[in-house]
Formats: structure tokens, C-alpha cells, sequence
């Protein structure tokens, strides 16, 4: 009973953390209807701010809170000016994707200027211990509970009773009405925008001095915050703290009595998010729920001479590469196919999934084992790893068929972080005693050594001719009825549902197809060397992989080719270097800013503007071939 005591009162200011954050995330989506992806590295950015300033330059404590807490909402309002506003009458993937880039152009700045390693911040809350019923725990993690209790009754109680909380909510409830009063809509989200983010580094500095400050530390806490604030549907502050409260306890209480299920507690969230947007979804849309505009798409047309003139360049190039510019081929190949099942699952289909890289590791993961304990040859383990991340593909989809949008990328990302906890973090089933990872040696094919170590251009040369396969089936689904039902359900499932099209098997038709080419990418990310190591299909990463996709042009066959192209490590990478020296290590800032001007001037990405210069040079030949004016072939 004493240890239920002491893990539930642990457990309360773990909770209060979530709740504060929660509390930031919820005022800012009433008063913009965004839902902020980039509310951990808002705070993130805050705390490294007060850190250098209070432990680095000597500044007064409570100065450099004021500066950390002041930079935190001035960010809070760029978001909404320079990102947010512009992207009013997009679609809701742009509005999404405009969140993520700036938590990538955040994340990228930090690790940049304070690099990955984590720092022991002091606090100012006392830390003394505290003995309760018996149990005895920290007291500044009562602080913690005291202070998240007071920050949500003065939430409720500014937005229950003041003229700018009623406004708000006017705002929310309908802007055209309640700009007719006289409220300005831009002008209530940003002030929401600027007290939500500034709320952001306050929680950001109070927590670092009790899980360290890192670079990924509090962007981690997101979907424990999101899983708060989807128990207060988005809107309610006392329940969001409840809810924050309970996954805290539940998750203390874990730690203790669930210790013989790897990743168990840190699966809690996961599980109210999935339980409360099941419970609260609907298998179709409401009236009136639809994307203002959808991203462009391309036809999926393959031009024989084009296709056999790519293949033929792209393994000439290969064969003369160093093993250098081979390693960076593979790269760029590689996030190309997990590119390209996010243009199926999102461009084609419609569904914002935050899947890929957890669908990656799960067939690097089968295909592993396959070779380590089976004794499969790489053929066969490949097959294996395909086909049987089909079915996790599917589990992925079924919480598609009552949800969509915004909230079907918080469940595929929890999905996904569960997966990568409960799984590829288990040393007993990921590991391979005396290696990092499971290992599986170097690999042939056919009798044909492709090892990733002794021949990277051989390995290179299979993973172009990999890409061009799945881009072809890819394209051959894009022309096909399959491809029209997809499309049709993207643009309108209450429609489409009308005209007969089995909405819940298309959308699991599109995770399946996407699984699998995510765990083709799996599988040749792991077995490039000769052990296949986890810690390259971290769930997060799935976000940045979305966000390349747009870059791309998600609806575009040659966007992932486009979109890859910006990631470090890859060919764009390696050309940076030699034009400036060290540009690869910005290419994930460089990236992230592409990202946000994109989707501010082009939100149909690279894929659109090359297939309509393809398509202009295309006439010219054909005019001075016979003289007549050829038709207009659509990009792919």
C-alpha cells in the first residue's frame, strides 16, 4: 500500500507536467482551431534561453525566466503571422504540416547550437523531501501540482469571464459572426498564439530542472500533453488537468507494477488517445467536413523512354560512384521509398499518417529475425519483411475508419511510439548479444555478395532498382479504378460512400500498400551493414519524412526523388559539400525552411513545377517533330 501511495503522489507531478503543457496546447487551439505540433519545441527553444543566459552569462534567475518566457511567445506570434495566417484557407495537411516544419526549423537551430547532449539544469522550486501518509517524495514535484492547479483556474477562469476570453470563443464558435461584433479573428488568434507559446517556455524552463534539458527531452512529452488535451476535447482546462493528472498516475504507477512488459508505462498515452478518438470519431465525416484545397496530383503517366533512360543514367552514375557518393545514393533512395508511402497513405489517399518510420523498423525487425534466427537468405527474409508488415499496416488503419485529419496523425504517431518503446527499444528481442542491434551479416543476393560494407555501389545499384519497382506499381495503382476510389475518398467520403465505394477497405487498401513500401525502405536501411540497429526508425522521424513529402509534392511520383533530396546524408547533402564545405551539417535547418517557404508559396511542392516543365518541353519536340500542337500530358 505504501509504494501504490508513494507512485500515485510521483505519479501526480509527473501528470502536472503534462497538464501544463497540455494547458498551452488547448488555449492555443481554441483561439486558431490549429493544433500546435511544435508546442514542445516552442518551450524547448524557452529553456535554452534562460539556460544560457542564467547559467552561461551570468544573468539574474528570474531575468532570464522573463527573456526565456518573452522569446517563447514572440515565436508563438511569428508562428501565427508568418505561418499560420498565410495558410488560413489551406487545406488542413498544410495547416499540419505548417506546425511540424517549425518544429523541424526549431529542433534543427537547437541541436546546431547546442548539440544533442544533455544538461543538469538547477531549479528554483524547492527540492527538499516530503513525507505524506507515510509515502515520502520530492516536494518539488508538489510545486509542480500547486502551480499547474493555479495556471488552469486562472485559464478558466480568464476565458470564462473576461471580454478577451469570450472573444475568443465568439471567434471560435464562428468568425464571421463574431467579426460582425467587431472582434478581429487574426488579432484574437494571435494574442492566443503568443499566451499559448509563452505558457509553452514557462512550462518548458520549470520542467527541464526535473528531466534535463535536451534538445528532444520536452518535444517527447507531446503526445502524453496531447493525450491531456484530447480528454479535455481540446477546449476544457479542469479536465485537461484531470486527464494530465490520471495518465500520470497510471503511468507512475507502471513503473512499479508493470515492469515485466517492456515500454508498458510509456504506452499509457497512446492508449487514452486511442480510446477517447475511437470513442469520439465517426466513420464518416460530419456534413461540412472537408479540406478547403487539396494538394495537386499527378496522373501517375510513365514514359517508357524517360523510365529506361533514368534507369540506365541512374546505374551508370551509380557504377562510377565512390563508396562515398554510393552511401549517399542508398540514402537518398532509401527516404525516397518512405517518401513515396506517404505519397500513397496521404497524397493519394487522403490519410495524414505519422506511421512511415515505425512501419520501416517493423519490417527491418521481421526481416532481421528472419536471417539471425531462421537462417533465411536475404531474398526470402526481404519477401518476409514486406509481407508481414502488411497486417501491422492494417492495425495502423483501422482507427482511419472513425478518424481523419489531425487526429488520425496523433494515433498513427502514438501507434508508432508504442511500437518503438514496447518493441524495437526491448534489448531482449532487438538486440543480438554482443551487437547493438540484430545481426545479420553480409548479405548476398542470388549468390551475388551486395554487402552495403564491401560493395556499396552493388547495394546501391539494388536499391535504385527497388525504387523504380515500387515507383512503377505506385504509378500503375495511380491509373487504375483502385487509384480512382482512392482519389474519390480523398476528395469526399460521404460521396464516395454514395456512389458505392467501400470507403473503410479503400483507406485500409492504401495503409496496406503503404506498409509495404515502408518496410521495403525498413529492410534496406537495416541490412546495409551487417547488424540492423533501431535507433535509425524513431517515430519521430516520421514527421520529418512527412514534411520532405511535401517539399516533394505529395501527390507526385517524382516528389519523394525531390523531397529526399534535402535530408542530410543524402546526394543533395553531399553536393552542398562540395559547392560550400560543412553545408551538410545545416541540411536539416536548410530543410525545415524550405519546408515553410513551401508550403507558403507552393503547397503542391517541386513535383508540380518540374512536371509542368517536363510537360512545356515535351510540346516544343513534338511541335518541331510534325508541326502540330500536342496535347498537354498532366505531370506524374
Amino acid at each position: 500500500m505504501d509504494d501504490i501511495l508513494r507512485f500515485a503522489l510521483l505519479g501526480l507531478g509527473l501528470g502536472a507536467l503534462y497538464a501544463l503543457t497540455a494547458q498551452g496546447i488547448v488555449l492555443i487551439y481554441r483561439g486558431s482551431g490549429v493544433l500546435n505540433f511544435a508546442h514542445g519545441a516552442i518551450g524547448m527553444a524557452a529553456a535554452y534561453v534562460q539556460w544560457e543566459l542564467a547559467v552561461q552569462n551570468g544573468v539574474p534567475y528570474w531575468t532570464a525566466v522573463g527573456c526565456g518566457v518573452l522569446v517563447a511567445g514572440l515565436l508563438g506570434v511569428l508562428t501565427h503571422l508568418l505561418v499560420m495566417r498565410p495558410l488560413r484557407r489551406a487545406s488542413s495537411l498544410a495547416r499540419l504540416v505548417g506546425t511540424l516544419a517549425v518544429f523541424i526549423v526549431l529542433t534543427a537551430a537547437a541541436v546546431k547550437r547546442y548539440g544533442d547532449s544533455v544538461q543538469l539544469v538547477p531549479g528554483k522550486l524547492p527540492s527538499g523531501l516530503l513525507e505524506i501518509a507515510g509515502a515520502t517524495v520530492s516536494e518539488d514535484r508538489i510545486w509542480l501540482l500547486g502551480i499547474a492547479i493555479a495556471i488552469t483556474v486562472a485559464l478558466h477562469l480568464l476565458y470564462k469571464h473576461s471580454m478577451f476570453g469570450l472573444g475568443t470563443t465568439a471567434v471560435a464558435e464562428n468568425q464571421s459572426a463574431a467579426s460582425s461584433l467587431g472582434w478581429s479573428s487574426d488579432l484574437i488568434a494571435a494574442a492566443n498564439w503568443g499566451l499559448g507559446s509563452a505558457l509553452a517556455g514557462l512550462t518548458g524552463i520549470l520542467i527541464v530542472p526535473v528531466i534535463g534539458l535536451s534538445v528532444n527531452g520536452l518535444t517527447t512529452l507531446l503526445l502524453s500533453a496531447l493525450a491531456a488535451a484530447l480528454v479535455g476535447r481540446f477546449s476544457s482546462f479542469p479536465v485537461t488537468l484531470a486527464g494530465g493528472l490520471v495518465i500520470g498516475i497510471v503511468q507512475s504507477e507502471l513503473t512499479r507494477f508493470g515492469t515485466d512488459v517492456t515500454g508498458l508505462a510509456g504506452s499509457v498515452p497512446f492508449l487514452v488517445i486511442a480510446l477517447v478518438l475511437v470513442a469520439r470519431g465517426r466513420a464518416l465525416p460530419l456534413r461540412g467536413t472537408f479540406l478547403d484545397r487539396l494538394p495537386a496530383l499527378g496522373t501517375g503517366r510513365v514514359r517508357p523512354v524517360a523510365l529506361a533512360v533514368t534507369v540506365a543514367v541512374g546505374l551508370l552514375l551509380v557504377g562510377l560512384s565512390t563508396p562515398q557518393w554510393a552511401d549517399a545514393i542508398t540514402n537518398t533512395l532509401v527516404l525516397a521509398l518512405i517518401i513515396l508511402s506517404i505519397v500513397v497513405v496521404t497524397g493519394y489517399a487522403g490519410q495524414v499518417s505519422l506511421a512511415a518510420y515505425a512501419l520501416a523498423g517493423t519490417g527491418a525487425f521481421i526481416a532481421g529475425h528472419a536471417v539471425a534466427d531462421w537462417g533465411w537468405p536475404f531474398e526470402l527474409a526481404l519477401l518476409a519483411g514486406v509481407l508481414g508488415t502488411v497486417p501491422i499496416g492494417l492495425l495502423f488503419a483501422l482507427p482511419a475508419v472513425r478518424t481523419r485529419g489531425v487526429n488520425l496523425a496523433i494515433i498513427t504517431l502514438g501507434l508508432g511510439t508504442t511500437l518503438e518503446v514496447m518493441i524495437f527499444q526491448n534489448t531482449d528481442w532487438a538486440t543480438t548479444p554482443g551487437s547493438d542491434g540484430i545481426a545479420v551479416g553480409k548479405q548476398t543476393l542470388f549468390g551475388i555478395d551486395i554487402s552495403g560494407v564491401d560493395h556499396p555501389q552493388r547495394y546501391a545499384a539494388l536499391v535504385l532498382l527497388l525504387f523504380i519497382g515500387a515507383a512503377l506499381v505506385v504509378a500503375n495503382i495511380r491509373r487504375s479504378r483502385t487509384g480512382r476510389r482512392l482519389i474519390a475518398v480523398r476528395a469526399n467520403e460521404r460521396a464516395a460512400a454514395a456512389l458505392g465505394i467501400g470507403v473503410r477497405a479503400t483507406k485500409l487498401y492504401a495503409f496496406g500498400v503503404s506498409a509495404a513500401i515502408a518496410a521495403l525502405a525498413g529492410v534496406l536501411t537495416g541490412f546495409r551493414s551487417t547488424s540492423v540497429v533501431f535507433t535509425d526508425f524513431a517515430s519521430f522521424d516520421s514527421i520529418t519524412a512527412l514534411g520532405l513529402a511535401v517539399i516533394g509534392g505529395v501527390g507526385f511520383l517524382v516528389g519523394p526523388v525531390f523531397g529526399a533530396t534535402f535530408a542530410a546524408g543524402t546526394v543533395g547533402a553531399r553536393f552542398g559539400d562540395l559547392v560550400l564545405p560543412g553545408l551538410s551539417e545545416w541540411m536539416p535547418l536548410i530543410g525545415g525552411v524550405i519546408l515553410l517557404l513551401t508550403l507558403v508559396g507552393n503547397q503542391d511542392g517541386i513535383g508540380q513545377g518540374v512536371g509542368k516543365q517536363a510537360a512545356g518541353v515535351e510540346r516544343r519536340l513534338f511541335r518541331r517533330r510534325s508541326g502540330e500542337r500536342a496535347p498537354t500530358p498532366a505531370p506524374v
